[in-house]
Formats: C-alpha cells, structure tokens, sequence
C-alpha cells in the first residue's frame, strides 16, 4: 500500500518545484510566503485563484474562506499532482491522485485520504474496489504482476471474509483471515485435482475430501496439508481402504480391497501391510500373520517365512544365465534379434508393456531370439532383473549369437529424469539409474550391427546424441526438455508405447511412418487431456530404414515359399 496522504496544510509547507508561476502580479502574499491570485473578500481568499509557492508548489482552483474548497488542481514538492474535490483544504470527494513514482489512484478521497470506492495502480499491482483510510476495506479485487488475484473482502488492507484467490497453481475459495484461508473453503488445483473442507493457513485443515487429477479420491480428518487420522481412500484402480492413515498413507488399523479382488485387513505404515493382519484372494485363500513391507514374515502358526526378496537374489544368476542360453545362433540370412528391458519396478505399466513388445517382435516381425529384462515388485523370483549389469551381458550376448548381417530390436520402458538417465528401480534395492551416455558405451559391442533402439521414457529425446550414429536407429517417447504421459499403475502402455506398438505397428511396418503415425495419436491424445505435447523424436539412417525393409522383404518371401508345404 502506498503512504498515508498528508494533509494539505502541511503538504504546502513541503514544496518543491512546479510549473511555474505566473507573471502577474499577486493580489495577496500569506503568511508562509505563499503569493495568491484571485479574488479576496474581507481578507479571506474567495472563488477562482491561484496560490503559488517559491519553491515551486501551487494550487489552482476554487477557494473558500481561505481553503480550497471544491474543484482543483495541487502539484506537489516531488511531482505528485492531484487533480478533483476539495473541502476544508483537503482531496475529499472524487478526484485523481498521481505520485512521483506512477503510482496512480483514481476514486473517492475523505479528508486526504482515499476512502470509498476507487482503483489504485501501483507497479504492475491493481487494486480496484473500496477504501477506507488509505487502506482496501470492504469489496475489492486485488491483482499482481504474475497474474495472482484475490477477489472478495478485505479489512484493514488485507483479505478478510468471503473471497477468491487464484494463481498458477489454481484457486482458494472460502473464508479468509489475514490474507489467507481459514475454517471451510475449497481449492481447485490447475491440473484437475480439487479439495473441500476445513483450512488451518492455507492448508487443507479439518475434516474435507481431496480428489487428485486421476479420480482418486481421499476423505477424512486432514492435519497441516495431510490426510492424518480417519479416513478413506478410493483409487481409480478399484482399490479402496478405509482406516487410519499417516501423512496420506495408510498408516495404523485399516481394511483394503484390492482391485484384483483381494482383501486385507489388519495394520499398515508408510502404506505397506505390517504387524498382524490377514490377506483373503479373491478365491477364498487367507494368509494370516505377521507382515513387514508388504511381505509375510511370520505365519499365524508361528513359522517365520523365507523372505521372497532373499530367494529372489538366490535365483537371479540362474534365471539371467538361461535368458542368454537360450538365444539361438544366426543363419546366413538376414535374422532379427531383440531385447525388452522395463526398468521401474514398482508400476506395472511397464511390464505389460515390454511384455507386449516382446510378443510382438517375436510374433508380428519374427525375432529369432529375445531377451527381456524386468523389474517388478511381484517377479523378482521368477524374471531376470533389468540393472545395467544384466543389460550388459544381454547385449555381449546378443553381440554373440547375432551375425553382421542381422538386426539388433532394443526396447527401453521406464520412468526418466530430466538430467537423461532411466529409471532402474527394483523395490527393496538400491539400484544405479542408466544414463544415455552409459547406455551408448554399453551397446558398444554391437557397433557393426543395425540396430533400433526405442526408448518410452519422459526427457528420451537427450538419449539420442550421445546413441546416434549410421547403424542406430533411434526413436524416443519425448523431447529433451519434455515428459512423456501415461505412466500409471492401472496402465497397460504407456501413450507412446500404445501409439507405436499396439496401433502404428498394426498399420504398416515401415519404420518411419510407423512413427509418424504414433507422433499424430500421441498428440492428439495429449491436447485431448491438456498436457503439454511431448513431442517425440526420431533419428532414422537410410542404411537402418533400408536393412529393415531388406529384413520384412526377406521374411516375406520365406513365408510365400513355407506356404505350398503347409497345405
């Protein structure tokens, strides 16, 4: 808010310089040295003048019994000027008042001060609504340079009562104290997500019903921003828990049902079963005991359980090592070899989806030999980890078992950061990410081989320099600077990975317009939800494209000749 106004009297005292005096003779000199032009009656000046002081302060306008009174003009000691009514010497009524600085106020004034309705522009702020004192009170709305705004009552120069306050982020709409959000109100976040209920601070405090953009939706008792204490949540999955939670996880006694069907009931923390509790499938079977992590530890009748994720590591070696043993060699013709990698654990999106790829590689273009390489909460027993070790020696395999001649399918799927490394996450271990320049070291040993290289993953597209060169075709989810969407549990591809695969790839099998038919469905999916265009990428040599058209010709012609012998 700008200063308090100074009442006129003293004002005059604090003069500068003005526009200048007239050349005219004063009619009457004041006391403070003020010289008066105008009309004065039994000593008082009356009506019409001009009083002008000599460091440049004036005033021009109606006078009466010695004070400006009515319509006039005063310019100020440091170039305010202000321009309306006066009464007893000072802006009362409406008027115009414009400070040194631009600062600018247009509204009603009462005894120097603006009060009333009026709207104040200062900087790249707006106000415009009622005043009292030199201060917002009463009805108004309130806007800032980054676009910010507040619309309803303020007291004393801050939001006070009913209103509506809106930035980027999204809208406040309730009962403010002090500037911010207090007792019942509701929020409306830019993204979809939406809140009503009790606020402490701006915070989601009291009892309320949050629903984030995916329509999941959490109530109960909310604690500082949290759901802590009762409550419920319902996932778009078909989950649904109802108990005690923590900082929104399930956190203490509670009931969930899964979206398979399954039911547990018993104690949670950090969202994982743990203490006492009994899991019922979906056929009747119940496991009860003692869980930690998600994970049974101790069985109702006392036995202790092997931990999964100990068996699992016990079989890794040996699962990893019958994957390469069972890639076959290569023949004198043209052979397809491929490998699948989902390399997030701990959404299951990216396992269907390399699950599909590989099917498809193997089904659609005849891979000869395939190596898929996942991370996943329930698979760690019976699937070859996706680490970068594991890739490593897959791809000295393939290197291996493949000929000069042959083509190399690798398909990437995980999360991805925007520093450009691939999520490798496996639940309850500490595993490095995969940066594109590790990657394009990795695949050295198949420098002489044509290869495609199709990474889904946001911020792909910075995979491609340090990956491109005259054998590598590379296709990614995004650009550099770009996420990719539809990484999400209930999933079962990604936008990018159904695009190209399960519609682009069921259309033709040309290799360029396969992507150029999954760029136009992923750009329309995401203007349809209002996402930002992940814009995907493709770096494409001829020698690739025309090894690949030399490939689909060759397995084309060998199904022709297979066809009279299978009649």
């Amino acid at each position: 808010m700008p200063r308090h106004l100074a009442p006129l009297a003293l004002a005059l005292l604090l003069a500068a310089c003005g526009d200048g005096e007239p050349l005219l003779p004063a009619d009457a000199v004041l006391p403070d040295g003020g010289r008066y032009r105008g009309e004065v009656v039994d000593g008082r000046l009356q009506g019409e003048g001009r009083i002008d002081y000599a460091n440049g302060v004036y005033y021009t306008g109606r006078f009466q019994d010695g004070l400006f009174e009515g319509p006039g003009e005063w310019h100020g000691a440091s170039g305010e000027r202000y321009q309306g009514n006066f009464h007893l010497g000072l802006f009362h009524g409406q008027g115009e008042f414009v400070y040194s600085d631009g600062t600018r106020y247009q509204g009603g004034f009462k005894q120097g001060r603006m009060h009333g309705e009026g709207h104040l522009q200062q900087g790249g702020m707006s106000y415009r609504g009622e005043f009292r004192d030199d201060r917002y009170h009463g009805l108004g709305t309130l806007e800032w340079p980054d676009g910010s705004r507040y619309q309803g009552h303020f007291v004393r120069g801050e939001p006070q009562g009913k209103g509506l306050r809106s930035n980027a982020e999204g809208e406040f709409a309730g009962t403010f104290k002090n500037g911010m959000l207090q007792g019942e109100g509701s929020y409306k976040g830019a993204d979809g997500e939406s809140y009503t209920g009790g606020f402490r601070n701006d915070l989601f405090h009291g009892k309320g019903r949050y629903q984030n953009a995916e329509g999941e939706v959490w109530s109960g008792h909310f604690a500082d921003g949290a759901l802590t204490g009762k409550g419920e949540f319902r996932g778009a999955d078909g989950r649904h828990y109802a108990g005690e939670f923590r900082y929104w996880r399930f956190h203490g006694q509670g009931k969930l049902s899964l979206a398979d069907g399954g039911v547990y009931q018993g104690q949670f923390a950090n969202g994982e079963y743990a203490g006492e509790g009994t899991l019922t499938a979906l056929d009747g079977v119940r496991t009860q005991g003692i869980w930690n992590d998600g994970e049974l530890l101790r069985q109702a009748d006392g036995q202790s359980r092997p931990d999964p994720l100990e068996l699992g590591l016990l079989q890794q070696g040996l699962l990893l090592q019958q994957a390469l043993d069972a890639l076959p060699a290569s023949t004198p013709a043209v052979e397809l070899y491929s490998l699948t990698l989902a390399g997030d654990g701990k959404q299951s999106v990216f396992l269907r989806e390399a699950d599909y790829v590989s099917r498809l590689l193997r089904e659609r273009f005849g891979a000869r030999g395939n190596v898929t390489l996942t991370n996943h909460r329930d698979h760690l027993a019976d699937r070859p980890l996706a680490t970068r070790e594991s890739l490593t020696r897959a791809v000295q395999a393939l290197a291996e078992r493949s000929g000069p001649e042959d083509l190399v399918f690798l398909y990437l799927t995980s999360h991805g950061s925007d520093d450009h490394k691939l999520s490798i996450d496996q639940p309850r271990l500490q595993l490095a990410d995969l940066p594109a320049s590790e990657l394009a070291a990795l695949l050295e040993p198949l420098r002489d081989r044509h290869k495609v290289v199709v990474i889904s993953a946001c911020y792909s597209g910075g995979f491609i320099p340090p990956l491109k060169d005259d054998r590598t075709l590379v296709m990614t989810a995004a650009r550099a600077d770009r996420v990719s969407f539809g990484c999400s549990e209930e999933n079962d591809f990604t936008y990018f990975g159904r695009a190209l695969f399960a519609e682009a790839f069921n259309q033709t099998d040309d290799l360029a317009r396969a992507f150029e038919l999954a760029t136009a469905r992923v750009a329309e999916r995401e203007k349809a939800d209002g996402f930002e265009p992940s814009e995907p990428q493709l770096w494409a040599p001829d020698a690739v494209l025309e090894h690949w058209k030399r490939l689909r010709k060759q397995q084309a012609e060998q199904a022709l000749s297979a066809a009279p012998e299978a009649r």
